[in-house]
């Protein structure tokens, strides 16, 4: 009996010795939280935050942009948002974000490390590395892109035929609802496939249909609640099955297929001659082997040419999508979109940037459907590189800067009817207007390296599809302007009739 009770004792004891220690250490984290708030002098305001979890359940997940815009209408144009991650500030109105991407650009040139993002790429690439990596891969692609055709009448050549197997694909569908997103995926997919890998993809591919739908599926699911928990805790959350563990095995696969396109490449790789840019980027490997200061390697090569391959095909397609959407919605815009066409192209000549001067009312409607369509909300996310100041506020280094796009489309002192789809917004007596409130392709040196190629092809695909067909909702359905939350915001599923 006394032997029973000294084990319970000592049991006890340990485990209240095993609380108290675990009471202890929570407490300490709170008070080094609370201290690390308290010394951040002149830091922008914002809404209370959790220890730990931050403002997590202050923007919706669901409805974020809405909260947002209510979180900057209490506190100001510059807030704070934090996680137990990162501490982040979102920037609002013009001025401010002038000054910060091109007045200051230096200091926000950088990008952020978000443990998603790291767990996937490891900072290679072009979108998420940083400092002489990146300079070294955006200067190369910059530069081969132009090689292979970036505003040259080759690769207007090249929309411009691919334009045409989109029509057949359409046109089978005799008129009859249809869903136009890995369509319109495959017709954009193509263009950037066509330089990066030097070919296009049947519409019939099912590996590449199979690909289009992991491209699809990773946008989708890199906002999700437990991707996000996986921001916060990765250390914990990378033992734990979920949607991020679906999300990561889905980067896996496109890693694979590129990976093998590039062991294909290498085959019958001929060293004096590059067929595109996977060919031109092994020449620059090969140009600096043994040189190990070079960022020029198979990893780079992989993650360079996925992020051309997501960013040249999910930015533009959605556009497009979007695009087809507002116009089965406004059809007096449609009526007046291919009046223009019928005056100045006919149904004979094929549509070309030399002719969008031309045409300003079906180049306003393009912009007004990106101003609406808003796919990159909070733009690509950036880091404050060292210590500096933005309006008042102090900013530390490592902070991630959101723009807050949403609030500049939406902006009631830059647009006439900001909540409304109006290309008047983009035209002035008759003749297209150029707005420096409109940034979807961001600015300064981070700015989005594809957007001439992405201009092009919003022009010449959008422009072939109105005058090949005019779009309008099913009979007894009602088409919606719902959002479907991703990495790009994109409208939910819908049908639509493409009318000869």
């Amino acid at each position: 009996m006394t032997l029973a009770l000294g084990s319970l004792a000592e049991t006890l004891w340990t485990a209240l010795r095993l609380s108290t220690l675990l009471l202890g250490a929570v407490a300490f984290l709170f008070f080094a939280d609370f201290l690390k708030r308290r010394s951040q002098k002149n830091y922008p305001p914002g809404p209370p935050r959790l220890h730990f979890i931050g403002n997590f359940f202050h923007l919706d997940i669901e409805k974020r942009l809405l909260s947002l815009q209510r979180l900057v209408k209490k506190y100001g144009n510059v807030i704070s948002l934090d996680s137990s991650a990162f501490s982040s500030v979102v920037i609002t109105g013009l001025p401010l974000i002038r000054e910060a991407f091109v007045h200051q650009d230096k200091h926000f040139s950088s990008r952020p490390t978000i443990p998603i993002q790291e767990h996937v790429s490891k900072k290679n690439g072009l979108i998420w590395s940083n400092g002489q990596i990146w300079k070294e891969q955006r200067r190369f692609a910059l530069t081969t892109l132009r090689n292979f055709g970036l505003g040259k009448k080759s690769l207007e050549e090249r929309i411009q035929e691919e334009v045409q197997y989109l029509f057949q694909a359409i046109g089978k569908e005799n008129g009859q609802p249809f869903n136009p997103h890995f369509k319109i995926n495959n017709t954009v997919s193509n263009i950037i496939c066509s330089i990066t890998f030097g070919k296009r993809f049947d519409y019939q591919d099912d590996q590449f249909q199979k690909l289009l739908r992991l491209l699809d599926e990773v946008t989708g699911q890199q906002t999700k609640v437990w991707v996000q928990l996986y921001n916060m805790f990765p250390r914990i959350m990378k033992f734990l099955p979920g949607p991020h563990q679906t999300l990561f095995s889905n980067w896996e696969k496109l890693k694979i297929f590129v990976a093998c396109v590039i062991q294909n490449h290498k085959r019958d790789w001929n060293p004096d001659e590059a067929r595109d840019f996977i060919d031109a980027y092994l020449q620059e490997i090969e140009k600096h082997k043994g040189d190990a200061t070079s960022s020029f390697n198979e990893e780079n090569l992989i993650f360079s040419t996925l992020d051309l391959f997501f960013a040249g095909t999910e930015t533009t397609s959605t556009t497009l999508r979007w695009g087809l959407l507002y116009m089965a919605l406004y059809p007096e815009i449609q009526e007046k979109v291919q009046a223009e066409i019928d005056r100045v192209l006919g149904q004979s000549q094929q549509p070309s940037t030399a002719v969008r001067e031309s045409m300003p009312y079906t180049n306003a409607v393009i912009h007004e459907v990106q101003r609406m369509g808003n796919i990159v909300p909070l733009n690509v996310p950036r880091e404050v590189a060292e210590d500096t100041t933005l309006a008042g506020y102090h900013l530390p280094k490592g902070t991630m800067v959101l723009t807050n796009l949403t609030a500049l489309n939406r902006d009631p002192a830059e647009w006439a009817t900001p909540d409304i789809f109006n290309p008047e917004h983009f035209l002035e007596n008759g003749k297209f207007k150029k707005r420096e409130a409109f940034l979807p392709f961001s600015i300064g040196k981070r700015a989005c390296l594809g957007e001439q190629l992405a201009r092009t092809e919003l022009f010449i695909f959008f422009t072939s599809l109105l005058q090949k067909f005019t779009f309008r909702p099913p009979d007894n359905e009602k088409l919606s302007l719902k959002l479907r939350m991703g990495l790009t915001i994109s409208p939910v599923t819908y049908r639509i009739c493409a009318v000869p």
